[in-house]
Protein backbone atom coordinates (compact mmCIF):
# COMPACT_ATOMS: atom_id res chain seq x y z
CA UNK A 1 0.00 0.00 0.00
CA UNK A 2 1.56 3.28 -0.86
CA UNK A 3 0.18 6.12 1.64
CA UNK A 4 -0.70 9.27 0.84
CA UNK A 5 -0.74 12.47 3.08
CA UNK A 6 -3.96 12.70 4.03
CA UNK A 7 -6.99 10.21 5.48
CA UNK A 8 -10.49 12.16 5.88
CA UNK A 9 -12.42 11.02 9.78
CA UNK A 10 -15.39 11.93 10.81
CA UNK A 11 -15.66 15.02 8.84
CA UNK A 12 -11.82 16.00 9.33
CA UNK A 13 -8.23 15.45 7.31
CA UNK A 14 -6.20 13.29 9.61
CA UNK A 15 -2.12 12.59 8.57
CA UNK A 16 -1.91 9.35 7.47
CA UNK A 17 -0.33 7.87 10.15
CA UNK A 18 -2.62 9.78 12.70
CA UNK A 19 -5.51 7.55 11.53
CA UNK A 20 -5.94 5.61 14.22
CA UNK A 21 -9.33 4.16 16.60
CA UNK A 22 -9.08 2.79 20.06
CA UNK A 23 -8.04 -0.81 20.73
CA UNK A 24 -10.97 -1.47 22.36
CA UNK A 25 -13.46 0.12 19.82
CA UNK A 26 -16.64 -2.41 18.90
CA UNK A 27 -15.17 -3.27 15.34
CA UNK A 28 -12.56 -4.54 16.30
CA UNK A 29 -13.49 -7.23 18.71
CA UNK A 30 -16.83 -7.70 16.13
CA UNK A 31 -16.45 -7.18 12.81
CA UNK A 32 -19.13 -4.16 12.97
CA UNK A 33 -18.23 -2.20 9.47
CA UNK A 34 -19.54 -0.87 6.58
CA UNK A 35 -17.28 -0.40 3.49
CA UNK A 36 -17.33 0.77 0.14
CA UNK A 37 -14.35 0.12 -2.48
CA UNK A 38 -14.48 2.51 -5.81
CA UNK A 39 -11.98 3.68 -8.60
CA UNK A 40 -11.05 7.18 -9.25
CA UNK A 41 -9.62 7.16 -12.95
CA UNK A 42 -7.24 9.38 -14.75
CA UNK A 43 -8.95 11.06 -17.93
CA UNK A 44 -8.27 13.55 -20.22
CA UNK A 45 -10.20 16.08 -18.28
CA UNK A 46 -8.89 15.14 -15.26
CA UNK A 47 -9.39 12.67 -12.23
CA UNK A 48 -12.63 11.19 -11.94
CA UNK A 49 -15.02 9.07 -9.66
CA UNK A 50 -16.76 6.14 -11.06
CA UNK A 51 -20.63 5.76 -10.37
CA UNK A 52 -19.75 7.84 -7.21
CA UNK A 53 -23.34 8.37 -6.14
CA UNK A 54 -23.99 4.56 -6.29
CA UNK A 55 -21.38 3.85 -3.92
CA UNK A 56 -22.60 6.11 -1.53
CA UNK A 57 -25.63 4.94 -1.61
CA UNK A 58 -24.74 1.34 -1.04
CA UNK A 59 -22.98 2.36 1.94
CA UNK A 60 -25.70 4.15 3.38
CA UNK A 61 -28.26 0.55 2.19
CA UNK A 62 -25.23 -1.55 4.23
CA UNK A 63 -26.00 0.67 7.29
CA UNK A 64 -29.25 0.32 7.13
CA UNK A 65 -29.13 -3.18 6.93
CA UNK A 66 -26.72 -3.26 10.05
CA UNK A 67 -28.92 -0.53 11.62
CA UNK A 68 -26.08 1.58 12.02
CA UNK A 69 -27.24 5.35 11.43
CA UNK A 70 -24.21 6.85 9.41
CA UNK A 71 -24.44 10.69 9.98
CA UNK A 72 -23.35 11.78 6.88
CA UNK A 73 -25.97 12.16 4.07
CA UNK A 74 -24.51 10.67 0.47
CA UNK A 75 -24.09 14.22 -0.44
CA UNK A 76 -21.70 15.08 1.98
CA UNK A 77 -19.69 11.79 1.52
CA UNK A 78 -18.90 12.44 -2.20
CA UNK A 79 -17.88 15.57 -1.14
CA UNK A 80 -15.51 14.24 1.07
CA UNK A 81 -14.29 11.56 -1.40
CA UNK A 82 -13.77 14.73 -3.90
CA UNK A 83 -12.08 16.95 -1.50
CA UNK A 84 -9.87 14.13 -0.42
CA UNK A 85 -8.55 12.96 -3.70
CA UNK A 86 -8.11 16.69 -4.44
CA UNK A 87 -6.15 17.81 -1.11
CA UNK A 88 -3.98 14.35 -1.67
CA UNK A 89 -3.54 15.65 -5.50
CA UNK A 90 -4.06 11.92 -6.70
CA UNK A 91 -5.16 11.48 -10.41
CA UNK A 92 -5.83 8.24 -10.27
CA UNK A 93 -6.27 6.30 -6.74
CA UNK A 94 -8.83 3.75 -5.10
CA UNK A 95 -11.27 4.80 -2.31
CA UNK A 96 -12.32 2.91 0.49
CA UNK A 97 -14.78 4.94 2.74
CA UNK A 98 -15.69 2.86 6.18
CA UNK A 99 -18.40 3.10 8.69
CA UNK A 100 -17.56 1.45 11.83
CA UNK A 101 -18.77 0.81 15.42
CA UNK A 102 -16.42 3.01 17.61
CA UNK A 103 -15.54 3.23 21.12
CA UNK A 104 -18.29 2.88 23.50
CA UNK A 105 -18.86 -0.20 25.37
CA UNK A 106 -17.57 -3.67 24.33
CA UNK A 107 -20.49 -6.20 24.73
CA UNK A 108 -22.41 -7.82 21.43
CA UNK A 109 -24.70 -5.25 21.35
CA UNK A 110 -23.39 -1.78 20.01
CA UNK A 111 -26.59 0.50 20.55
CA UNK A 112 -23.80 2.95 22.69
CA UNK A 113 -21.24 2.62 20.07
CA UNK A 114 -20.76 5.94 17.84
CA UNK A 115 -20.95 5.05 14.29
CA UNK A 116 -17.81 6.61 12.89
CA UNK A 117 -16.72 7.42 8.67
CA UNK A 118 -13.37 7.28 7.34
CA UNK A 119 -12.67 7.37 3.89
CA UNK A 120 -8.95 6.84 2.55
CA UNK A 121 -7.74 7.03 -0.78
CA UNK A 122 -4.25 5.67 -2.47
CA UNK A 123 -2.89 4.06 -5.81
CA UNK A 124 -3.36 1.14 -6.66
CA UNK A 125 -2.89 -1.14 -10.07
CA UNK A 126 -5.02 -3.94 -11.31
CA UNK A 127 -6.35 -6.18 -8.31
CA UNK A 128 -5.59 -9.36 -10.16
CA UNK A 129 -2.45 -8.73 -11.93
CA UNK A 130 -1.26 -6.06 -14.59
CA UNK A 131 -1.32 -8.96 -17.30
CA UNK A 132 -4.90 -9.96 -16.00
CA UNK A 133 -6.78 -7.78 -18.32
CA UNK A 134 -5.82 -10.16 -21.73
CA UNK A 135 -4.16 -13.31 -20.53
CA UNK A 136 -6.72 -13.79 -17.67
CA UNK A 137 -6.02 -15.77 -14.37
CA UNK A 138 -6.44 -19.23 -13.18
CA UNK A 139 -8.86 -19.89 -10.24
CA UNK A 140 -10.61 -22.90 -8.57
CA UNK A 141 -13.67 -23.62 -6.68
CA UNK A 142 -13.25 -23.20 -2.74
CA UNK A 143 -14.40 -25.56 -0.15
CA UNK A 144 -15.31 -22.62 1.32
CA UNK A 145 -19.35 -21.97 0.68
CA UNK A 146 -20.73 -18.05 0.60
CA UNK A 147 -22.72 -17.50 3.83
CA UNK A 148 -25.86 -19.04 3.25
CA UNK A 149 -29.52 -16.58 3.53
CA UNK A 150 -31.16 -15.59 6.81
CA UNK A 151 -27.74 -15.73 8.17
CA UNK A 152 -25.83 -12.66 7.39
CA UNK A 153 -27.39 -10.49 5.02
CA UNK A 154 -24.66 -10.94 1.51
CA UNK A 155 -26.41 -7.74 0.04
CA UNK A 156 -24.86 -5.84 3.00
CA UNK A 157 -21.02 -5.06 2.08
CA UNK A 158 -19.79 -5.28 5.79
CA UNK A 159 -17.14 -6.31 7.17
CA UNK A 160 -17.42 -9.17 9.05
CA UNK A 161 -19.08 -10.39 5.97
CA UNK A 162 -15.18 -10.71 4.91
CA UNK A 163 -13.88 -13.15 7.63
CA UNK A 164 -15.55 -16.17 4.80
CA UNK A 165 -13.50 -13.65 1.63
CA UNK A 166 -10.52 -14.58 3.20
CA UNK A 167 -11.08 -17.79 4.28
CA UNK A 168 -11.82 -18.50 0.20
CA UNK A 169 -8.74 -16.26 -0.81
CA UNK A 170 -6.00 -17.92 0.82
CA UNK A 171 -7.14 -21.43 0.32
CA UNK A 172 -7.20 -20.44 -3.28
CA UNK A 173 -3.49 -18.70 -2.87
CA UNK A 174 -2.23 -21.98 -0.80
CA UNK A 175 -3.37 -23.80 -3.84
CA UNK A 176 -1.36 -21.91 -6.52
CA UNK A 177 -4.44 -19.97 -7.77
CA UNK A 178 -5.17 -16.06 -8.26
CA UNK A 179 -8.34 -16.60 -6.91
CA UNK A 180 -11.23 -18.86 -5.62
CA UNK A 181 -15.45 -19.10 -6.57
CA UNK A 182 -17.45 -20.01 -3.87
CA UNK A 183 -20.35 -21.96 -4.07
CA UNK A 184 -23.92 -21.18 -2.18
CA UNK A 185 -25.30 -23.16 0.07
CA UNK A 186 -27.73 -25.17 -2.50
CA UNK A 187 -23.67 -26.00 -4.71
CA UNK A 188 -24.82 -23.48 -7.00
CA UNK A 189 -22.23 -20.71 -8.18
CA UNK A 190 -22.08 -17.16 -5.90
CA UNK A 191 -18.87 -15.26 -6.46
CA UNK A 192 -15.06 -14.74 -5.63
CA UNK A 193 -14.00 -13.48 -2.54
CA UNK A 194 -14.30 -9.94 -4.08
CA UNK A 195 -16.21 -10.56 -7.31
CA UNK A 196 -19.07 -11.12 -8.90
CA UNK A 197 -19.18 -13.84 -11.79
CA UNK A 198 -20.16 -14.06 -15.46
CA UNK A 199 -20.27 -16.89 -17.67
CA UNK A 200 -20.55 -16.14 -21.82
CA UNK A 201 -22.20 -19.22 -23.27
CA UNK A 202 -23.62 -19.66 -26.97
CA UNK A 203 -23.44 -15.46 -27.15
CA UNK A 204 -25.11 -14.84 -24.36
CA UNK A 205 -23.89 -13.50 -20.67
CA UNK A 206 -24.99 -15.89 -17.74
CA UNK A 207 -24.83 -14.39 -13.71
CA UNK A 208 -26.42 -16.15 -10.53
CA UNK A 209 -28.69 -14.33 -8.89
CA UNK A 210 -28.91 -12.28 -5.77
CA UNK A 211 -30.49 -15.68 -4.16
CA UNK A 212 -26.72 -17.11 -4.73
CA UNK A 213 -25.57 -14.87 -1.54
CA UNK A 214 -24.05 -12.45 -3.51
CA UNK A 215 -23.04 -8.64 -3.31
CA UNK A 216 -24.78 -6.41 -5.81
CA UNK A 217 -21.72 -5.28 -7.48
CA UNK A 218 -21.75 -1.58 -8.94
CA UNK A 219 -19.78 -3.02 -11.65
CA UNK A 220 -21.73 -6.12 -12.34
CA UNK A 221 -24.61 -3.83 -12.61
CA UNK A 222 -22.59 -1.53 -15.37
CA UNK A 223 -21.46 -5.09 -17.61
CA UNK A 224 -25.27 -5.71 -17.67
CA UNK A 225 -26.21 -2.72 -18.54
CA UNK A 226 -23.20 -1.95 -21.21
CA UNK A 227 -23.79 -5.61 -22.53
CA UNK A 228 -27.77 -5.03 -22.85
CA UNK A 229 -26.85 -1.81 -25.03
CA UNK A 230 -24.81 -4.15 -27.14
CA UNK A 231 -27.28 -6.12 -27.76
CA UNK A 232 -25.73 -9.27 -25.97
CA UNK A 233 -28.49 -10.94 -24.39
CA UNK A 234 -27.96 -11.17 -20.50
CA UNK A 235 -29.87 -14.44 -18.26
CA UNK A 236 -29.59 -13.95 -14.16
CA UNK A 237 -30.10 -17.53 -13.31
CA UNK A 238 -28.75 -20.77 -10.73
CA UNK A 239 -25.48 -21.94 -12.16
CA UNK A 240 -24.13 -25.49 -11.36
CA UNK A 241 -21.04 -25.66 -10.83
CA UNK A 242 -19.90 -27.77 -14.07
CA UNK A 243 -21.62 -25.02 -16.58
CA UNK A 244 -18.34 -23.08 -15.95
CA UNK A 245 -15.86 -25.73 -17.47
CA UNK A 246 -18.31 -25.63 -19.99
CA UNK A 247 -18.51 -22.20 -20.31
CA UNK A 248 -17.03 -19.90 -23.34
CA UNK A 249 -15.83 -17.62 -21.69
CA UNK A 250 -16.02 -16.35 -18.11
CA UNK A 251 -14.71 -13.16 -16.38
CA UNK A 252 -14.52 -11.43 -12.64
CA UNK A 253 -16.05 -8.17 -12.55
CA UNK A 254 -15.26 -5.59 -9.24
CA UNK A 255 -14.62 -1.95 -8.31
CA UNK A 256 -10.55 -3.72 -8.12
CA UNK A 257 -10.96 -6.27 -10.34
CA UNK A 258 -12.84 -4.58 -12.77
CA UNK A 259 -13.41 -6.71 -15.62
CA UNK A 260 -10.74 -9.67 -15.46
CA UNK A 261 -11.40 -13.03 -17.87
CA UNK A 262 -10.82 -16.35 -16.09
CA UNK A 263 -8.23 -19.00 -18.65
CA UNK A 264 -8.73 -21.89 -16.18
CA UNK A 265 -10.78 -23.30 -13.79
CA UNK A 266 -9.72 -26.06 -11.20
CA UNK A 267 -6.73 -26.30 -13.49
CA UNK A 268 -9.56 -26.83 -16.60
CA UNK A 269 -9.27 -24.65 -19.93
CA UNK A 270 -12.08 -22.15 -20.37
CA UNK A 271 -12.62 -21.77 -23.94
CA UNK A 272 -9.41 -20.50 -25.93
CA UNK A 273 -7.93 -20.25 -22.24
CA UNK A 274 -7.74 -16.07 -22.61
CA UNK A 275 -10.00 -13.83 -23.06
CA UNK A 276 -12.28 -13.91 -25.42
CA UNK A 277 -14.35 -11.98 -27.63
CA UNK A 278 -17.40 -10.78 -25.73
CA UNK A 279 -15.09 -10.36 -22.59
CA UNK A 280 -12.87 -8.35 -24.79
CA UNK A 281 -15.40 -6.30 -26.64
CA UNK A 282 -17.34 -5.26 -22.73
CA UNK A 283 -13.41 -4.64 -21.75
CA UNK A 284 -13.67 -2.09 -24.22
CA UNK A 285 -16.75 -0.25 -23.96
CA UNK A 286 -16.49 -0.21 -20.10
CA UNK A 287 -12.49 1.42 -20.32
CA UNK A 288 -13.72 3.64 -23.08
CA UNK A 289 -16.29 5.38 -20.86
CA UNK A 290 -14.26 5.46 -17.44
CA UNK A 291 -11.03 6.64 -18.91
CA UNK A 292 -13.04 9.09 -20.79
CA UNK A 293 -12.10 7.99 -24.43
CA UNK A 294 -15.71 7.69 -25.42
CA UNK A 295 -19.16 9.53 -24.97
CA UNK A 296 -20.38 8.91 -20.64
CA UNK A 297 -23.75 8.41 -21.86
CA UNK A 298 -25.01 6.96 -18.38
CA UNK A 299 -23.37 9.64 -16.33
CA UNK A 300 -21.37 7.37 -14.48
CA UNK A 301 -18.19 9.46 -13.65
CA UNK A 302 -17.77 12.54 -11.35
CA UNK A 303 -14.86 14.99 -12.48
CA UNK A 304 -13.05 15.71 -9.16
CA UNK A 305 -12.71 19.18 -9.03
CA UNK A 306 -9.41 21.81 -7.87
CA UNK A 307 -9.23 21.03 -4.15
CA UNK A 308 -10.71 24.65 -2.53
CA UNK A 309 -9.73 23.49 0.90
CA UNK A 310 -13.06 22.61 2.00
CA UNK A 311 -14.23 19.99 4.27
CA UNK A 312 -17.34 18.22 5.14
CA UNK A 313 -17.94 19.08 8.85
Amino acid sequence: MTPVEYIWMNGKLVKWDDAKVHVLSHVVHYGSSVFEGMRCYKTAKGPACFRLRDHSQRLKNSGKIYRMDIPYSMEEIDQAILDLIGVNKLDACYVRPVAYRGYGTLGVDPSACPVDLAIAVWPWGKYLGEDALEKGVSVCFSSWNRIAPNTMPAMAKAGGNYMNSQLIKLEAISHGYVEGIALDVNGNVSEGSGENIFLVRRGALVTPTFAASILPGITRSSVIKLAEDMGIKVIERNVPREAVYLADEVFFTGSAAEITPISRVDNIQIGEGKRGPITKALQEAFFGIIEGKTEDKYGWLTYVPEYKGVTVT
